[in-house]
This record gives structure tokens, C-alpha cells and sequence, in this order.
């Protein structure tokens, strides 16, 4: 896997891979080049089968500022023709790779999380963060709409009513009402943010890979889908899961009272 990216970092330990937004100086402000990395780390982990969970957290001390407007004013100046569509192209890439990663993504959030930056996290399967945590749905404050999936994530994460709220006001949301509202998994102290986050994503990575893809995919599409085609989907799922080595392992260590060994099978 490479490894010399100009706006990330990249860490490997244990099944895990944590991708860290590296623009510190401009609180990980998202350009062009950290875009095209992250779709491209997130493009090969999904298919790396020794990956089993990733971090997605940012440097220095906070998540991200969202989009780095001074590098996209200066694209938008240099031609005319730039169409919002096309310049959104590539982030509506790295949400797809994130919602269809066959693994678990854990968002890591400390300090400011702003704009499409709130929105990448709230496009991963879970979020944790730390009690200096700020949450900030910016756009309106620059005259936009959402972006980055902003208007999908976020209605189904908080209700309509909140997410309205957040988005027309742009008021910050702390990691401690965050949790509250059901924005982030969890909120814990800034001294152990670390700590709680590795202990999480070791055991994310511990668990039956296999089935954890199957979740991910009746949950994601049971939120478009009436009952009786989720159940359908259901059932589907289930026939390929009893069908793997980690759900062997899972009964045979119920039925010998011990923890399992998932190898991800």
C-alpha cells in the first residue's frame, strides 16, 4: 500500500488502517490532492482483505475545516466553465467507496469538524468523539446547500427537524450534544479520545468481517425500501452468512462457552 501522500497519513497496525487528513495549517481543509488520495487509499483498502476496519480521522488537532475555499475560488477564477457537478464528482466518489466499503469505517473527530468534512464523517458507519468536538453544517454561511451527502446523512442521522435546524442556522454542535442527538456514536474526554478510539476500532477489526459487509448492506438499503423487500434482502443475506467460517467459529464457541477467533471469513 503506498504510503508518501502529499495530504495524508497513513497508519497500519492490527487489521486496521487509519487515514489521517495531514493540513494541519489549514485545519485539513479538503483540495483537490487530498480528495484524490482519500479516493484512492479508500478505493484499495476496500479490496485489501487483510483490512478489517478504518479510521478516518484528521491532524493537529481537529477533523477538518471543509472545503479549502481559497484553492477552489482560485480553480472557479481560472475557468469559467466549472460546473458545480463536475466539481463535486469526486467527492460523491469517496462517499460511495465509503458507504459500500465491505468493512467498518469509524470517523474520528476532534476539535472542528465544518462543511463537507462533518459530512464525510457522517458518511462513515460510525462516529466517535471527543468532548472538544464541533460540529458545523457551514454552507448557508457562504450562501450554499449541502454537500457531500450532507442532505442524505444527515436527516436520517438526527430527523428532519434537527437537520434543518443545523443546516439553516449553522450553529456549532458540541461532541456532548452531539451524542445527545444521536449526531456521533460517542463523545469521551479529550485524554482518552485516543485511546477509546483504538480500543474501538481493535475490536471493530476483531469481529466477523464478513458479516459486518451484509449489516452494513441491509441497513444502508433498508432506509430506501419498503418491508417486504428488506425482508426479502434479509433473508438473502442471511443464506451467505450462514455460509461463512466466522459464523461456524461464532456458534462453535457459543456451544463450547468461549470467546470466538473471527478471521474475517
Amino acid at each position: 500500500m503506498q504510503t508518501d501522500f502529499q495530504a495524508l497519513l497513513l497508519e497500519r497496525e492490527e487489521g486496521i488502517v487509519t487515514i489521517t487528513m495531514n493540513r494541519p495549517e489549514v485545519l485539513n481543509a479538503l483540495n483537490e490532492v487530498m480528495v484524490a488520495e482519500l479516493v484512492e487509499v479508500f478505493d484499495e483498502v476496500a479490496h485489501d482483505e487483510s483490512v478489517r476496519c478504518i479510521v478516518l480521522t484528521g491532524a493537529g488537532g481537529s477533523f477538518g475545516a471543509g472545503q479549502d475555499l481559497r484553492s477552489f475560488t482560485q480553480a472557479r477564477d481560472a475557468s469559467e466553465s466549472t460546473k458545480a457537478s463536475e466539481h463535486l464528482q469526486q467527492y460523491h466518489r469517496l462517499v460511495y467507496l465509503i458507504q459500500e466499503m465491505p468493512k467498518p469505517v469509524l470517523a474520528a473527530v476532534r476539535g472542528v469538524a465544518a462543511g463537507i468534512s462533518a459530512n464525510l464523517a457522517f458518511a462513515c458507519d460510525m462516529r466517535i468523539a471527543s468532548d472538544d468536538a464541533r460540529f458545523i453544517e457551514a454552507f448557508s454561511r457562504i450562501g450554499l446547500v449541502p454537500d457531500g451527502g450532507g442532505g442524505y446523512f444527515l436527516p436520517r442521522l438526527v430527523g428532519l427537524g434537527r437537520a434543518l435546524e443545523m443546516a439553516l442556522l449553522a450553529d456549532e454542535v458540541n461532541g456532548v450534544e452531539a451524542e445527545r442527538i444521536g449526531l456521533v456514536n460517542r463523545c469521551v474526554p479529550l485524554a482518552s479520545f485516543e485511546a477509546t478510539t483504538r480500543a474501538l476500532a481493535r475490536r471493530l477489526a476483531q469481529g466477523p468481517t464478513r458479516s459486518y459487509a451484509f449489516i452494513k448492506e441491509l441497513m444502508y438499503k433498508s432506509l430506501d425500501l419498503e418491508l417486504q423487500s428488506v425482508l426479502t434482502l434479509e433473508g438473502k443475506l442471511q443464506a451467505m452468512a450462514m455460509q461463512t467460517a466466522d459464523h461456524r467459529e461464532g456458534v462453535n464457541a457459543f456451544l463450547q462457552k468461549r470467546a470466538p477467533h473471527f478471521e474475517g471469513n
